[in-house]
């Protein structure tokens, strides 16, 4: 006989868990009493929107399930930010909730919320455990599902007289993953395709990705000499000075790549959906029918189709599909081998950043100094607004593994990323960039960083504004500020008030040395570049874009 808690503790250790990002609540006791006699890692942190961030970064960096624990009411309402991270981005998760007793349920009791209407938008499935003997089921469904097809999170809601219940319940068994392979036909019709294109280009994103695949597929475009783009925020899926790395598809692309997506005769779409953002708004490839042969290859069947009718449609993750190209080989050299040379060299022409701007701060020196003073396997995190585009424009990622940043645009996500990435990592370098009004969002992670002393660098980009949303208003209603203006603390003194390392950066020149007593403090470390608010794009200031 054996509780509901434990019961929920040994289906986690069944599945190879070793960690969990949680906020405790009274609605779950059980559970983090089962948790005191195990291993598993239980990271408590300051707010479950934050704890549902790391879970992701988790299921991001490793593939499988990153697992959440929070509270009835208010602590699932605030974890839901990092649902919706999950879902947009097909991330595989888990969030676990304490819920009200079973024999309260349906009166509003404290805190009571009825899940299964309220979560069902932004997780692929959610379930509630009225039988402790059922645990076991529920929860190896849960690591299916969340892993399956497109990955995402899945949500299992836990009434907390059903954690103190006591039952018999068979020994949870690991989850088998489910997989889908490409047909044989399918491979010989994307060779005969790929053999008589004259333009193509491979757009690359999506996750059920691993290492080896990653370096399987590009090898499989050096015989090739194909062109590839990774889709908004995947980057880290081909190393950038690989010859045939053509550019970032995602938010202000280049207009070079661009015209070559919509010019190309093939489209080689491997594993993400295009959505609005790498898509540019749904106009590099026309909806429903591309004018360009479209090959989609996506491991949910029903996303094939359900924007871009493709012409050739191939259920299967990257993984499969990948190792399925290994006995494709040119028979000559591709009449396009030119082109992709030089897609490759007007990439590095458009990710080498500008060394002047206005202000005291240039942010192109210091991605310089950024790229020349830190090693290809540093993991770089992010959130949302325009201070990232220095990174994302500007930084060459090389290896798999070393970005986590929300392709669904969540501002906050950048430090509990960067917690999670180290905490998984703990030998790899770890550096976040935030703006200010993103860094406030989750900014009280950073004390869950100096709790497990995990010596996170945060960049906090400091312009005053929320300035993704400033541009747009500036461009739309020149003139007129409204609501964009932010009051900040100072963040290096409010990094030492936590117990970490602050520094604060003024002119261009500080920065380097700013960075390395960062380094070798030992501590998480905030360091604050204090950038001009018209210093808004890497190519215009604000003062242009309010002119139009």
């Amino acid at each position: 006989m054996k509780t509901g808690g434990q019961l929920v503790v040994e289906a986690l250790i069944a599945n190879g868990v070793k960690r969990i990002s949680c906020v405790p609540g009274e609605s779950y006791l059980a559970v983090l009493d089962a948790l005191y006699d195990t291993d598993i890692d239980v990271v408590v942190c300051r707010q479950e929107g934050g704890a549902a961030m790391m879970a992701d970064t988790w299921g991001r960096l490793t593939g499988e399930p990153g697992i959440c624990m929070v509270t009835r009411g208010p602590g699932a309402t605030n974890a839901s930010a990092g649902l919706h991270v999950a879902r947009q981005d097909s991330i595989p998760m888990i969030l676990f909730i304490g819920q009200v007793q079973r024999d309260a349920r349906e009166r509003e009791a404290f805190q009571e919320i009825e899940y299964r209407r309220a979560l069902t938008e932004v997780a692929k499935w959610v379930g509630e455990i009225d039988d402790p003997a059922r645990i076991p089921e529920f929860v190896t469904r849960a690591f299916a599902v969340a892993t399956s097809g497109r990955p995402g999170p899945v949500v299992l809601t836990l009434p907390e007289d059903m954690l103190t219940e006591s039952t018999e319940a068979p020994a949870a068994r690991p989850y088998q993953p489910v997989e889908s392979h490409p047909g044989e036909s399918q491979i010989a019709r994307l060779a005969d395709l790929l053999a008589e294109a004259k333009r193509p280009i491979a757009i690359i994103g999506g996750t059920r990705w691993s290492a080896e695949s990653v370096a399987e597929f590009q090898q499989f475009a050096e015989r090739w000499h194909l062109p590839v783009g990774c889709s908004f925020r995947r980057q880290m899926l081909f190393d950038h000075l690989h010859p045939s790395y053509a550019g970032d598809v995602g938010i202000g692309v280049s207009p070079a790549l661009a015209k070559e997506i919509k010019e190309a005769d093939l489209v080689l779409l491997l594993g993400g959906r295009f959505s609005e953002m790498p898509s540019s708004s749904y106009t590099l490839l026309d909806v429903p029918y591309p004018k360009q042969t479209l090959v989609h290859v996506h491991p949910d069947p029903s996303e094939l189709g359900r924007v871009y009718r493709p012409d050739l449609a191939i259920a299967a993750s990257p993984r499969d599909f990948v190792a399925a190209l290994a006995g494709i080989e040119p028979s000559v050299t591709p009449v396009w081998a030119q082109r992709t040379a030089a897609m490759h060299e007007t990439y590095l022409k458009w990710s080498t950043p500008p060394e002047t701007g206005p202000g005291e701060v240039q942010m192109g020196p210091i991605m310089n100094w950024i790229e020349a003073n830190t090693a290809p396997d540093a993991i770089f995190t992010n959130g949302a607004g325009n201070y990232a585009t220095w990174l994302h424009r500007f930084h060459r990622f090389r290896r798999y593994g070393t970005q986590a940043a929300p392709a669904s645009g969540s501002m906050g996500y950048g430090l509990p990323a960067a917690v999670a990435a180290k905490q998984l990592h703990p030998r790899r370098e770890v550096i976040c960039f935030a703006g200010d009004g993103c860094f406030l969002m989750h900014g009280q992670e950073f004390a869950t960083a100096v709790r497990y002393v995990l010596p996170i660098i945060v960049l906090v980009i400091n312009n005053g504004i929320y300035g993704t949303i400033r541009m747009h208003q500036e461009r739309e209603y020149p003139g007129r500020v409204s609501a964009t203006d932010l009051t900040n603390p100072d963040f290096a003194a409010l990094a030492r008030a936590y117990g970490g390392h602050g520094e604060t950066v003024e002119r261009t020149e500080e920065f380097a040395e700013a960075f390395l007593r960062a380094r070798a403090s030992g501590r998480p470390a905030i360091i604050e570049i204090k950038l001009d608010p018209e210093a808004i794009t890497p190519t215009r200031t604000l003062s242009e874009i309010r002119k139009g």
